[in-house]
């Protein structure tokens, strides 16, 4: 018999609570973790479930909808399995395209429900808060997996630290860090996109970016100042 969340204990109850807030955490930790887990095929391997475990579970909390369920279902599953073939062999070309296949638009979709689950009514909460800060990394996840697949596409698309001359392909965390450096729009990434395919791509996300401030987080500080 399932408890009522008044009986459950205090740290399960703000899991219950706070699904956004454990989505963000986990991703947090995950970026902390990776560069110690990324020369180990297990490390790689638990890193890329995890991540799709905690998003597709904090997800599902956030909107239980059977839309929701079955998008997730098709498009992450799927992902799961390729997250660890891609931790097995990380240079088979075939795999990391058919990886960011599902990915990409699995972490889109998600980024989707939280803004619409931020969009839903006209109070900003506690969970939403996160779901912000939950969303936005969940698009920056994204945009680095199709980076992968551009660049076995369009070898040489990128380049940076562990490839200067863009003659190998770059680390998955590398494009990772480019992604963050681009939605943001700090600019400060010594990785960088040198193929035409590349920059259009980039360009889409720092247009992601810019969008995401002028209209999520610009409408949730709107509706926090006006509730003041």
């Amino acid at each position: 018999m399932q408890q009522p969340a008044s009986r459950l204990p205090a740290p399960v109850q703000a899991i219950v609570a706070h699904p956004s807030a454990v989505l963000l955490v986990a991703q947090l930790v995950l970026v902390l973790a990776y560069p110690g887990l990324q020369d180990s095929t297990v490390g790689r391997a638990f890193a890329g479930v995890a991540q799709m475990v905690v998003v597709l579970s904090a997800v599902w909390a956030v909107r239980r909808t059977e839309v929701l369920t079955w998008v997730a279902l098709l498009l992450g599953t799927p992902a799961v399995v390729l997250a660890v073939a891609e931790a097995v062999q990380p240079d088979v070309g075939w795999i990391v395209v058919a990886s960011a296949a599902f990915h990409v638009p699995f972490y889109f979709f998600v980024s989707y429900a939280l803004i619409r689950y931020l969009f839903h009514d006209d109070k900003v909460t506690r969970d939403e808060l996160f779901a912000t800060g939950a969303a936005f990394t969940v698009v920056a996840w994204g945009f680095a997996y199709l980076y992968a697949a551009a660049q076995v596409v369009w070898p040489g698309s990128f380049v940076g630290y562990a490839s200067p001359d863009g003659s190998d392909a770059l680390p998955w965390f590398e494009l990772l860090y480019l992604s963050f450096t681009t939605l943001t729009s700090v600019g400060l990434s010594d990785v960088y996109p040198v193929l035409a395919h590349a920059r259009s791509l980039v360009m889409i996300e720092q247009v992601a970016g810019v969008f995401y401030v002028a209209l999520v987080v610009a409408r949730l500080v709107g509706l926090t100042a006006r509730r003041g």
